[in-house]
């Protein structure tokens, strides 16, 4: 475990600071441009799911440092609804609020680990990590 900071989620400018954030701490890390611009995609996709599903949330970065392996994780947390079918929401063109429906999937494709937890009227948690090649 390593260094972890966050951004509450309530308006849509707290997006666009959870993505500064996560592209300062990926910088901090070691990353290159593109998976500087990877993770802040992930970022802004979670964000505002919180924002659109849940009304309000936390995006937190930490650093990770595994064995000299080195990382950023994304955990997106939420009391919110819930996910009523996980299963559906990873499916390429899902999509409830009339968007492309790439969202989760693509967080999924962007980063190398991704775990998704929720529980219906208690919330949802999402990690996503990328490792530093």
């Amino acid at each position: 475990m390593g260094y972890r900071s966050s951004v509450d989620i309530h308006t849509e400018w707290d997006i666009v600071a959870a993505r500064q954030l996560g592209r300062n701490e990926a910088k901090k890390v070691g990353f290159g441009t593109v998976d500087q611009a990877r993770i802040t995609t992930a970022i802004s996709e979670l964000a505002r799911n919180i924002y659109l599903y849940a009304g309000a949330g936390k995006i937190e970065i930490e650093r990770l440092n595994d064995n000299d392996l080195f990382g950023i994780a994304i955990i997106a947390s939420d009391e919110g609804p819930g996910i009523p079918d996980v299963r559906k929401v990873m499916e390429d063109g899902y999509s409830t609020s009339g968007g492309l429906g790439a969202g989760m999937p693509g967080v999924k494709r962007l980063m190398d680990d991704f775990r998704v937890d929720t529980e219906k009227g208690k919330g949802t948690k999402i990690t996503a990590v990328k490792w530093l090649r």
